[in-house]
């Protein structure tokens, strides 16, 4: 049995501050950018991650950083399914704690349950569960975070993962029942299919593999170790004890993200929502150095670009959707932003 390339005692201590994803789930992606053509220097730089994280699998990542990179990875290098491709070559061990955790249970049925389990404590802020729905179990994946608006390269990535995990003992001629994905259809669809060898759905609400009980129960893991599955359970325990939640700022913000289509949302009314005062909310907003307006502008920022990648949405539809009344405030607000009109920005966007 091959032994994991780190200690109890250093996950304990690496692992306790966790408020994002593990490194690990970035194993190998500057060489896999590097590969697809893309510029690590710009991709890293505009997503805000220091490669030197990705060389410490325990390390913790921001979510909407993670997220972002590989999003930008995709715009980037011109590869559009570039999350898809780089889950098909993500082995479990790459994983780290979440990959032992799978590899070293019983049997498969109990792996996708303990990685299930073991999950949010890998990356939070996120729906992970194996659902039994009859002759079938659904996995379902969904990524939770307020400020984190595209996601589509995570999603793919994830099922991907998942995937080969159920792969690593039934081989790689194995397919799901069905697979699903939140986000719209993209162009290239068809390779979807192939990697996954089953029909894929596009616009669900929520990202799932659809997962044959008989193909999984009573298969057993061909590493399994109870000793090893005892000592990463017990990690993840620890951990749980601890707590690892989203953050004022994430709870706020997707209540912003939530009121924006209502019009200007008030202090009063996120406060309310979050089960405090608006005294609390700014003294909590203080010590994170910003103000509730500062929030609001940012949430509006970021939305208005996830709305404006979105070429098939007229430009006209946004500033509702962001809370403006009138058009003009919004393309007011988009150059204070950015220097641009919102026209001339999705024109240079690449």
């Amino acid at each position: 049995m091959s032994q994991p390339l780190f200690s109890s005692a250093s996950l304990q201590a690496n692992m306790a501050s966790n408020v994002g994803v593990l490194s690990a789930a970035a194993s190998g992606l500057d060489r896999f950018i590097t590969d697809q053509g893309g510029d690590l220097d710009r991709i890293f730089g505009r997503a805000g991650i220091d490669p030197e994280q990705l060389l410490h699998p325990t390390l913790s990542l921001a979510l909407p950083n993670y997220c972002q990179v590989l999003e930008e990875a995709a715009r980037q290098s011109g590869c559009d399914n570039f999350g898809l491709r780089y889950g098909q070559q993500f082995q479990p061990r790459a994983l780290g704690l979440l990959g032992y955790v799978g590899l070293s249970s019983a049997t498969l049925e109990e792996a996708l349950k303990n990685f299930a389990a073991a999950f949010p404590y890998h990356q939070h802020s996120t729906l992970i569960r194996l659902v039994d729905c009859g002759e079938c179990f659904r996995f379902d994946y969904q990524v939770r975070h307020g400020a984190i608006l595209d996601r589509r390269q995570d999603a793919e990535l994830t099922m991907g993962m998942a995937l080969n995990l159920i792969r690593h003992v039934l081989g790689r001629d194995w397919s799901p029942r069905a697979v699903a994905f939140e986000h719209d259809r993209p162009e290239g669809w068809q390779e979807h299919s192939q990697v996954f060898g089953a029909p894929v759905q596009f616009g669900r609400p929520c990202n799932f593999l659809l997962v044959p009980k008989g193909d999984v129960q009573g298969k057993p893991m061909p590493e399994a170790d109870p000793n090893l599955l005892f000592l990463f359970q017990d990690v993840i325990r620890r951990l749980g004890e601890q707590g690892c939640g989203p953050s004022l700022l994430e709870e706020a913000g997707t209540q912003i993200r939530l009121a924006l289509s209502l019009g200007e949302p008030s202090l009063e009314q996120i406060a309310e929502r979050l089960e405090m005062t608006p005294a609390g909310l700014q003294r909590r907003l203080r010590e994170e150095n910003l103000s509730f307006s500062q929030l609001v502008e940012q949430t509006r920022r970021d939305l208005a670009l996830h709305y404006l990648r979105q070429r098939q949405r007229p430009i006209s539809e946004l500033a509702p959707l962001l809370g403006y009344s009138e058009t003009s405030a919004f393309s007011r607000a988009f150059r204070r932003w950015f220097g641009v009109s919102p026209r001339q920005w999705r024109g240079d966007e690449r």
